[in-house]
């Protein structure tokens, strides 16, 4: 692929809106290296497919030679992003904050080469902020702006409280791009309005606006914007066979979606795959997912466990839990098995919690202990529990 080829691949797959084009592609055709902004709040643990869909633009981009500044909302994930919520997002504890923050730059290192990128942690500028400068930055936008955005006109016609905390989150995004004299910035569409903030406060700042590259929104594994909060996320770091089956438990219609945001496949061997049955391009997609993470011979053994579960009925592949004291519930959470105890509690009561050896639905007691054995929970994921 050629340099030319690279860069409109880069403005065009899987893109929602470049703000401005013409100017960005001017830039990257110059030869000079820039600096690409990203900003990525840890709000949980872990990071899911969905929001690594940027982060693979951003290594496209690192490939190219350009500068990742990658900033990590240390601050900003305390006050909360209500980009695309339809509630009002809880704030976040500093220790909250800081427990989530544990593995972040080694799961980010699966994507980008972290040790050529700028990784910086927001609360260095915005925490030394006073009101006197905030009020400065409240001044470059009005009440309603903010009111007109679509998240927040819904939830003031249902009655529902809006938080003018929540009014601050774009400035304080804003102002990240000044601090770190951005030149493009990346982000999921949902952050649009965020994105071009930064671009006001910069002209406000007297710097150079950044462009702006908004990738699109993908699906979770119920049909709905993928999301921690909902629960419906394949994450980055789940074992090779729970990625495996999270992805062939995909609607059809999101093949083809998934190929175009989640992989590397050429667009020619996406367009080709539609011709296919769905159940095999549904599989070659779970393998390149599986592979882009974890390799391919895990890849491989991903396949063949599944195979072996739900075709031949035996799983191959299992999930070491030790439990060493602790509660089954919180066991699993720390594997990644479930993403809370209520979670494991709902798939209890659906009698999806099974003892493989005697084909046994456990019940409530499943939440605190468990006999040694072999246990599939839910459908796609099959642990070993060990005392």
């Amino acid at each position: 692929m050629t340099k030319d080829e690279q860069i409109q691949e880069i403005l065009t797959r899987g893109v929602e809106d470049v703000f401005v084009k013409a100017s960005l592609e001017q830039r990257m055709k110059s030869g000079k290296p820039l600096r690409v902004k990203f900003g990525i709040d840890p709000t949980g643990k872990t990071i899911h497919i969905g929001r690594a869909v940027p982060l693979w633009k951003l290594r496209a981009f690192q490939e190219l030679g350009h500068q990742i500044v990658l900033i990590v909302g240390d601050f900003t994930a305390q006050i909360g992003d209500a980009s695309d919520k339809l509630e009002k997002r809880p704030m976040l504890s500093a220790e909250e904050v800081k427990e989530n923050l544990t593995d972040y730059k080694k799961i980010i290192g699966k994507i980008i080469d972290t040790k050529k990128a700028e990784f910086v942690f927001n609360s260095a500028w915005l925490a030394k902020l006073g009101f006197a400068e905030i009020a400065v930055l409240a001044e470059i936008f009005t009440v309603q702006q903010m009111i007109g955005r679509r998240n927040f006109s819904e939830r003031m016609e249902k009655n529902e409280p809006v938080s003018f905390r929540e009014f601050l989150y774009p400035l304080m995004q804003g102002y990240d791009s000044v601090a770190v004299k951005a030149e493009v910035e990346i982000g999921g569409f949902d952050q649009l309005f965020n994105l071009k903030a930064g671009r006001v406060i910069q002209k406000h700042y007297g710097q150079v606006e950044q462009d702006v590259l908004t990738t699109q929104m993908l699906e979770g594994t119920d049909g709905r914007k993928m999301s921690t909060s909902w629960g419906n996320v394949i994450n980055i770091t789940d074992a090779p066979s729970e990625i495996f089956g999270k992805v062939m438990s995909l609607r059809d219609e999101l093949i083809q979606k998934y190929f175009l945001l989640c992989t590397a496949v050429s667009l020619p061997k996406v367009e080709e795959m539609k011709k296919e049955n769905p159940r095999v391009s549904k599989e070659r997609l779970a393998k390149a997912i599986v592979a882009r993470y974890h390799g391919e011979t895990e890849a491989k053994k991903a396949a063949e466990g599944f195979e072996s579960a739900f075709v031949k009925g035996a799983p191959t592949e299992f999930v070491e839990i030790a439990l060493a004291g602790r509660e089954v519930a919180d066991a699993l959470k720390e594997k990644g098995i479930i993403e809370s105890k209520s979670d494991l509690r709902r798939l209890i009561a659906e009698g999806a919690v099974t003892k493989i050896e005697t084909g046994e639905k456990m019940g409530e007691e499943f939440l605190k202990t468990a006999p040694v054995g072999k246990y599939r929970i839910g459908k796609h994921r099959f642990v070993r529990i060990a005392v």
